[in-house]
Formats: structure tokens, sequence, C-alpha cells
């Protein structure tokens, strides 16, 4: 089992679905799907952890990979066809370059890819060896507020923020959401209102049709913090 193109899957799945306001949605698939299945969190994280440049010290850098193919066999075994079958449903319509293979090689247990195997492996062992990049100092939002979710999936939508976007979603992620709840029904009916206003002005058909699409939309939207994030710079740009 190739759990590297899945697990590439899976992350285009999630960002795509940020693109396509389907977030919600499939956060919660990734997340019964995933991450409240054991043996397939660990794999998933498993994989995280070895893709990662960790500053490791040559000493200890074969033993650390050892343990992950000792982790990762006794792990395997475990997983239940149906929740493989279950996962794969979910991103089979995703198309995906293998960002993990040289781990699907080192995890390999087959003889005839032996000399691949080997040279993923010593891949792997100078990405771990290589300190982790240093940021520059940004605005750094928690992602492990964004349903529980501990990697970097919607860093690609974070990264095209601005500054100042950052600190306003850093600040909401911080804030109850007994407290933003409610002002979500007020901001929304100040939106709408706005939308109708700009409807009733504009002869555009292709304008209008956006704007109705829109209106809809946020009249079947529930409250999360994405959404109340996305309806404030809707509401500062009309």
């Amino acid at each position: 089992m190739k759990f590297g193109i899945l697990k590439s899957k899976i992350e285009d799945c999630l960002v795509e679905s940020y693109r396509k306001d389907t977030l919600k949605r499939n956060m919660f698939v990734f997340e019964e799907l995933v991450l409240k299945n054991k043996t397939l969190s660990t794999l998933y994280f498993l994989y995280d952890e070895l893709s990662k440049n960790k500053g490791l010290n040559e000493s200890i850098v074969n033993d650390y990979i050892n343990e992950s193919i000792v982790l990762f066999e006794n792990t395997v075994s475990k997983v239940d066809k149906n929740d493989l079958k279950e996962l794969n449903m979910w991103v089979d319509h995703i198309v995906s370059e293998n960002r993990y293979e040289d781990i699907d090689n080192l995890f390999s247990s087959n003889v005839s890819t032996i000399e691949e195997k080997l040279k993923s492996k010593k891949t792997i062992s100078e990405n771990l060896k290589k300190s982790p990049e240093q940021e520059k100092e940004v605005i750094e939002v928690p992602l492990n507020s964004m349903v529980k979710i501990a990697n970097d999936t919607i860093k690609t939508y974070i990264d095209g923020l601005n500054e100042s976007e950052k600190k306003q979603l850093n600040v909401l992620l911080s804030t109850p959401d007994e407290k933003l709840n409610q002002k979500y029904d007020f901001l929304k009916e100040d939106v709408i209102e706005k939308l109708e206003t700009l409807l009733s002005e504009n002869e555009d058909s292709e304008v209008t049709q956006k704007i109705n699409e829109t209106i809809n939309k946020l009249q079947t939207e529930g409250y999360d913090k994405i959404n109340y994030f996305k309806l404030k710079q809707l509401r500062e740009n009309l």
C-alpha cells in the first residue's frame, strides 16, 4: 500500500476544498476518517515527521529511521481494509503527485526495489539532518485551532493573506465562539443589505448573477470562525 500518494491526495483535497468553499464538510470527513482512526492517523503523522527537516544529529538519524520503520510495520498491519477503502473513495477524484515517494520506498517490502529503498533512505536521512528553515518574523496563525488539524494543509491559504489579515485571523481564532456568534447574524444582515443595494443599482447581468449567488450562499451559510472571517472581509470590501 502506497500511503504517500493517498496522503498527497488528502492534502490537495483539503486545499482545493478551501478554494471551493467546501472546507467545513471536507474537514469533517478528514476528522472522521483520519484523525479519529488510530491506525490511519498514526501513519499520517509518521509520514509528516519523516518528511520534515528536524536537525537530527547524525549519530541518531539511523535509529530514528529504523524506529519509524518498526512503527510503520506494526501500524500498517492493523489497518482495516474498509477504512482504507472509504478514504480512497473520498479522494478518488483528486489527481496528485506523490510528494512522499521516498517514504513509500523506505517502507516498501518489495525485494526488487532494494536499490530504490536505499536511495530513498539516504535522501530521508539527509533531510532529517537538515536544520528547520528559519521563518521570517511574520504573524503566525495557530493552525491547531482550525478543526484540530495539526499540519500545514491550510498553510497555503494563510500564506496568501497579508500581515493585517493574518493579525485579524489570529485574533479571531482566539476569540470565544459565544462572542462571535452574537455578532455573526448582525454582520450577515448588514452584508446582505449592502449586496441588495448593489444589486438594485447594477444592470450588468453577469455582475447581478454573482451578487445573487453570494446572497443565496450567505442566507444558507451557518456560523463558524472561517465563515465569520470571510464575511468580515467581504463587508470591508463592499
